[in-house]
């Protein structure tokens, strides 16, 4: 890569230990985005009109597409009342792939990853990792993240159907959808500060959450839609038991 400003890594609700590393600034970074200043009561307002915004995540399927700076993407589909997801994780031209039906895991990857094969397999959720977020379960099966991004929010303005304000991205934390993490020389300056535009649809859905790159930041996209769409997920044929030296290689932890 070269913008250089944090550790950017993507999971979606599935994710291998999959990272963007960016060095020091090429001295071409986009200049910084004005930022939005809002009073606590008005952050507050806004804030709860994007937590209400993901109140689907619980009640009907949905897509979930997340992007970061072009160089890691994911597209995943989610129903949790039937508990059936699948996902599908690019990097640099490498693809991972998740399915998940009610407790079973199934995973196949192209990274090389010492000791694991290209094969389908299938996991034991006991001992995936938690930050691998692998879970129909309330507050853990939005593969899109967008709780952590709601949580970093320092100010916040609604005008309409659209949500404007600044996030600290240091807060952000590691799980599903966007990540970032501090390079060798943590998060560079404004990062606290970063500008962030949402954007809710007419029934007040959460469809799209935008991090434009600033600040030495890589841009970033998270975006909802087909809402209740059916979500077929097929067991993978020929499924072995995932190797023991997957399980250390999971997760954002590393």
């Amino acid at each position: 890569m070269t913008r250089r400003a944090a550790v950017a890594a993507i999971s979606a609700g599935t994710l291998l230990l999959l990272a963007c590393s960016a060095g020091a600034r090429t001295g071409n970074e986009p200049a910084q985005v004005p930022t939005v200043s809002a009073d606590a009561a008005t952050t507050a307002k806004a804030i709860e009109l994007l937590k209400s915004g993901t109140e689907f995540i619980d009640q009907t399927s949905f897509r979930v597409d997340v992007d970061i700076a072009s160089q890691v993407t994911t597209l995943s589909h989610t129903d949790n009342v039937n508990k059936r997801a699948d996902a599908t994780v690019s990097a640099f031209g490498r693809v991972t792939e998740i399915r998940m039906i009610d407790n079973e895991v199934y995973m196949k990857t192209g990274l090389d990853l010492p000791g694991v094969g290209h094969e389908w397999m299938n996991l034991d959720p006991a001992r995936v990792p938690s930050d691998f977020a692998l879970s129909f379960a309330p507050g853990k099966n939005d593969p899109g993240g967008s709780a952590r991004l709601i949580n970093a929010i320092t100010t916040a303005r609604a005008d309409g159907s659209q949500i404007t304000g600044t996030i600290d991205l240091t807060r952000v934390g590691t799980g599903s959808g966007i990540n970032l993490r501090p390079g060798p020389s943590g998060f560079p300056d404004g990062a606290g500060s970063n500008a962030f535009r949402a954007t809710l649809d007419a029934d007040g859905r959460l469809v799209s959450f935008l991090i434009p790159a600033a600040n030495g930041m890589p841009n970033a996209s998270l975006r909802y839609s087909d809402f209740g769409a059916d979500i077929d997920v097929m067991r993978p044929q020929g499924a072995v038991a995932a190797p023991d030296a997957l399980y250390p290689q999971l997760g954002l932890s590393g």
